[in-house]
């Protein structure tokens, strides 16, 4: 009997020496060797490739970037106050550093995460034997733009970052300084170069020319703004300013870099604005709402696409902003302030002292309004079969109304679908009296579909708007206004014939109106050193329809709401401190100032 257990041994040791390649060196099915993704499949690099551009981020997150400025506030609140009060701290980033949110991916390790992506690409790049020499160049102007866009989010929110360009091994000392601000923008530019001249590729989605050109606009004109050379005197004595902004050279020099940078992109003559001379019969506010609509327009120089699934993935603008009487989540609401900094149809200014605006708050405002905001009374979609017998015509309701009631010889207050005390949904009524209508598709049913719309990282509009804002930095306002002027035409107003503080004053505005909701406005605010003006108490709109006496007409009476929200502004929120943890793991980085 022992020699039988004794010969069974040895048979399934023979079996398994057999078929060890078959079992013991399986390869993981979620996993690809090394030598299989840069040496045996081409696909298997842009899949690489393709992983990086998660850490860019996307549209119609649960937070936007602008609720942490002033032009959208968040319904739930989540911790997103203490952000607008400036009550982040090396330790307590509060809900800034969600990466449910789009200011999450800002933040230092989320990004350097897909920069040493970018790097090991680098190492193994050159020596791939998939793909061959022309395809790899294609790959490295892609990854260069990619290692770009990262770097420059970093330095937009941190000033001057490490400059890591090669992949860390085990064991080795990862301590590295800050690289000061002119460095890192040099850098930024330097893979930007680089970038543009390897791109071939026209594929929708992927960077081209254009948009490394683009990029490279963008971030010189960060480079020349207030913030980055003006007197520091804000940071109180902060003994590393190199870190934040240039300490010398010549800021026209500045200026003019990124005014020709952005020229290099219009020189392309490869984009334009969408529908820029709108006749007597175009719809100017739906020309407007198309460039966010659409799937493609003359504007798009990057863009992120997406497919219409079954809602359950974060990137949903409709459900996550869309009204809250329609079932949706109304997240992040326009603000009184921003609302209110919409023109007339004339182009002069609203205002709340204006008997007649006052009456009618809604009426001839110019068409970039009617594309942006839902407002009490607003046209919007059929609501769903449980919410038509309130309301079977559509119409946004953010206000209450008095009704006589019979029964009771009394009159009664209804309120709003849309109000914090809706019949429906009064969990996420919007606090402001506002909702998001820019870049949201009324079309789809966002309880069930996802829309498609296109997320525009960046487009034709913003290079003009920059080349305008370097011309300003030059003293050259006759070129800047005729920039203006063409956004301006294109949505429908009188041009501009402002000169000195008026007309940079002027310029903001525009740019304030024209991107709002594209991610810019965090920055500017920052860049131009308003902040202390900008961040204020929201405020909201309070509309009651008054019930007349025939009791059956209504004449509404609007009540502007002065302290919705309270905010604070603490200088050291010009740029964001680094984390506890990255200071106690490096012993050369030095903090940001006033943290």
């Amino acid at each position: 009997m022992k020699n039988i257990y004794f010969i069974l041994i040895i048979i399934g040791l023979i079996n398994l020496s057999s078929c060890k390649n078959d079992v013991l060196e399986l390869q993981p099915l979620s996993q690809y060797a090394d030598e299989a993704v840069w040496n045996e499949d081409p696909a298997l690099i842009q899949d690489f490739i393709n992983n990086i551009y998660r850490g860019l981020g996307q549209s119609g997150v649960r937070v936007m970037l602008g609720t942490y400025v002033d032009e959208t506030m968040l319904t739930f609140g989540w911790g997103a106050d203490n952000v607008t009060n400036s009550l982040i701290t090396p330790s307590d980033f509060s809900r800034f550093s969600n990466t449910a949110d789009q200011s999450g991916f800002y933040i230092w390790e989320n990004v350097y995460k897909y920069i040493r992506a970018c790097n090991l690409f680098f190492n193994k790049i050159e020596t791939a034997q998939a793909i061959s020499s022309t395809q790899k160049d294609i790959f490295k102007g892609e990854v260069y733009f990619l290692r770009a866009y990262l770097y420059q989010m970093l330095v937009s929110m941190y000033g001057g970052v490490p400059i890591v360009d090669k992949v860390y091994g085990l064991n080795e000392d990862y301590s590295i300084k800050r690289n000061t601000y002119e460095e890192c923008i040099n850098f930024i530019v330097s893979d930007c170069d680089k970038a543009a001249q390897l791109l071939k590729t026209t594929q929708k989605g992927r960077p081209t020319k254009g948009a490394a050109l683009a990029l490279k606009a963008r971030i010189l004109l960060y480079a020349a703004s207030d913030l980055h050379n003006t007197n520091l005197s804000w940071t109180n004595g902060y003994a590393n300013q190199e870190l934040i902004g240039y300490v010398g050279g010549d800021r026209k020099a500045r200026w003019q870099a990124a005014k020709n940078a952005a020229k290099a992109v219009i020189d392309l003559g490869t984009y334009s604005l969408y529908k820029s001379n709108p006749t007597g019969t175009d719809d100017i506010a739906k020309n407007y709402s198309d460039i966010f609509l659409l799937k493609e327009t003359s504007e798009d120089i990057f863009v992120k696409f997406y497919l219409q699934t079954v809602v359950g993935t974060l990137v949903m603008p409709n459900l996550n902003n869309g009204p809250s009487g329609y079932h949706l989540r109304g997240a992040n609401t326009p603000i009184g302030q921003l609302v209110d900094d919409y023109e007339m149809n004339d182009g002069t200014r609203f205002s709340w002292t204006n008997p007649l605006q006052a009456a009618n708050p809604y009426s001839n405002r110019e068409p970039r309004f009617y594309a942006s905001i839902l407002y009490d009374g607003a046209k919007w979609r059929e609501r769903p079969d449980d919410v038509k017998s309130i309301d079977p015509i559509g119409v946004i309701q953010t206000s209450n109304v008095e009704k006589w009631n019979s029964t009771t010889n009394s009159v009664i207050t209804v309120p709003g679908l849309e109000t914090r005390n809706s019949p429906t949904d009064n969990w996420n009524g919007t606090y402001t009296g506002y909702l998001i209508r820019k870049g949201i598709d009324s079309s789809i049913d966002a309880r069930f579909v996802q829309q498609e719309c296109p997320w525009r990282f960046m487009r034709y509009t913003e290079i003009i708007l920059n080349y305008a804002e370097a011309c300003l930095g030059l003293g050259q306002e006759e070129e800047a206004r005729t920039y203006i002027n063409m956004v301006r035409n294109r949505a429908g107003l009188p041009p501009i014939t402002s000169s000195g503080q008026e007309l940079v004053d002027r310029y903001r505005h525009e740019r304030r109106i024209e991107l709002v909701f594209e991610d810019h406005r965090f920055f500017d605010v920052r860049r131009w050193m308003i902040a202390p003006q900008v961040y204020n108490n929201v405020q909201g709109i309070d509309i009651l329809h008054k019930l007349n006496a025939d009791k059956v007409t209504t004449t509404p009476v609007y009540k502007v709401v002065s302290s919705v929200q309270k905010r604070t502004w603490n200088n050291r929120f010009y740029f964001l401190p680094i984390k506890l943890d990255e200071m106690n793991k490096n012993n050369k980085l030095i903090q940001n100032p006033l943290y």
